[in-house]
């Protein structure tokens, strides 16, 4: 531990000090800007005030001041939150509950629903998203400048490099429609944050703005430059060396977003909002961590879908504490919409959890769905207050990840009931039930399944009666053919289906 770093929050507060109550208050005239970040791949135990070997003395500044929204669940892969989040819908009714969108499926976040920036856009906001989509595009009408943004920059796929910005060794970076050649060799952490603040800076200011910032950073394939890998000399695992600098170099970029609100006149009247789309990812060699949590992204355990998340913002009434409401990614489109004036739609899964947010009220989230997947292998998971019931197959890891010992060796914990159910006989991960109460249990140690058989019972019904809305998954077949980017000049490009 370094304990030399944990002086850096305190010596930003002054950065951030308190500014005045101008800011708007829903039905006020005066509408807030949204800065609304995304990080790529963030584990539990990726950020600095979760863990103090890592080095974030901006959002730990900012998350302290603010309010950290200790049980914010997402989803447990890229698409399915992004999709929630645009929506405010589970992904299992939008068809996107089986994995992600890859660079050749002829599909998209369907086309029937009115996307979060379509809704800001009728009430008077500028649009802006600088990073990562990933939300289909094989088809023009898929991409963001057709579904609500008024500009983008950025890329359409998964992960791609960081500094040739390319996937399959093909370009994927433009602004709007057009390819963008000229960033080959610049760290797109930074490339995306000097775009975002060159969109502030040539912003209406008789309007306000919903700036959407889903980094790439810190999703694989991991890179960062040698001075953030530097200042991570007690790190002897690579990729966790990396991945922990990786970190930083946002963290500084984001500083550099803030400061850029508060030269142009944006900061005393901006909510901040900023989380993870997931869990970190299971693979040792990008380095993500979310321990004491069970379990890793692709996966329905607390490590893949509790996530990272706070706010910040002068219109926040209670601040500086940890709130431990209930709140989910899809709430987001009713809240902030019902901030700036609108009404969501009725049927909509999302809720408004303003009041839990701005003064701490106790949340009217009491359920939530983790995901009903119906392809093999199948699985769910539902929360209804505090208890979590598991059903089949929660995904690969099962364990606890514990951050790589000093000589660089990563240890997955698993208990032996997920190996043997008797002497010699294996456990099938795909026919599991598992039910923990996460008030007093939130690392999933124990299964309460067969000592409360009536509360399984009573979940199940409940996930079934949920299941009636499924929306078969998208599941279309590859056209790499169609999809080559060879066709259209190196560039992944829409236009093919």
């Amino acid at each position: 531990m370094r304990t030399s770093m944990l002086c850096g929050p305190v010596l930003l507060l002054a950065a951030f000090a308190a500014v005045g109550n101008s800011a708007a208050y829903p039905g006020k005239a005066q509408k807030p800007n949204i800065v609304f970040v995304v990080a790529d791949d963030l584990g539990w135990n990726d950020i600095g005030y979760n863990n103090d070997d890592i080095f974030s003395p901006t959002l730990d500044s900012l998350a302290r001041e603010g309010v950290i929204l200790n049980q914010s669940y997402v989803q447990e892969v890229c698409s399915p939150t992004r999709g929630a989040l645009m929506t405010g819908y589970y992904p299992y009714r939008l068809g996107l509950q089986h994995k992600s969108f890859h660079s050749v499926y002829p599909s998209g976040l369907p086309l029937n629903y009115t996307l979060l920036p379509q809704k800001l856009k009728e009430h008077g906001y500028s649009t802006y998203i600088v990073g990562k989509w990933h939300l289909g595009f094989c088809n023009y009408n898929y991409t963001p400048n057709a579904r609500g943004f008024d500009r983008f920059y950025g890329y359409y796929n998964a992960d791609e490099g960081y500094y040739n910005h390319s996937v399959g060794g093909y370009l994927d970076l433009r602004e709007d429609l057009t390819p963008d050649w000229s960033k080959n060799g610049t760290y797109s952490t930074d490339i995306f944050t000097n775009k975002a603040i060159h969109y502030l800076a040539t912003h209406n200011k008789s309007k306000p703005f919903y700036l959407y910032l889903p980094y790439q950073s810190v999703h694989g394939p991991i890179a960062v430059p040698k001075k953030y890998y530097d200042m991570y000399p007690f790190i002897h695992d690579q990729s966790r060396r990396i991945k922990s600098g990786m970190v930083t170099a946002m963290d500084d970029t984001v500083k550099a977003l803030i400061q850029a609100l508060q030269d142009f006149g944006y900061w005393d009247n901006t909510l901040f909002i900023f989380t993870t789309d997931n869990g970190g990812p299971s693979k040792p060699q990008n380095g993500g961590n979310n321990w004491p949590l069970r379990g890793t992204k692709a996966t329905l355990w607390e490590g893949g879908t509790r996530g990272v998340a706070f706010i910040y913002g002068s219109i926040l009434q209670k601040t500086g504490y940890v709130n431990n409401e209930m709140i989910h990614v899809v709430d987001w489109y009713p809240t902030l919409l019902e901030l700036v004036g609108g009404k969501p739609d009725s049927d909509m899964d999302g809720i408004n959890v303003w009041n839990t947010l701005v003064k701490g009220d106790p949340s009217p989230r009491k359920e939530f769905v983790y995901n009903i997947d119906e392809v093999e292998p199948s699985g769910a998971a539902i929360r209804m207050g505090d208890y979590k019931l598991i059903l089949g197959y929660a995904g690969a890891h099962g364990g606890w990840i514990p951050p790589p010992s000093v000589n660089g060796l990563w240890q997955e914990i698993v208990p032996m009931d997920d190996y043997e159910v008797q002497p010699g006989v294996c456990a099938d991960p795909t026919n599991s039930t598992y039910l923990f109460n996460l008030k007093d249990d939130p690392t999933e140690h124990f299964n309460l399944a067969d000592k409360m058989p009536e509360k399984v019972q009573e979940m199940t019904a409940r996930l079934e009666e949920l299941k009636k809305k499924l929306v078969p998954a998208i599941q279309v077949p590859k056209e790499p053919k169609k999809a080559d980017p060879r066709k259209f000049g190196g560039v992944w490009s829409p236009g093919w289906c």
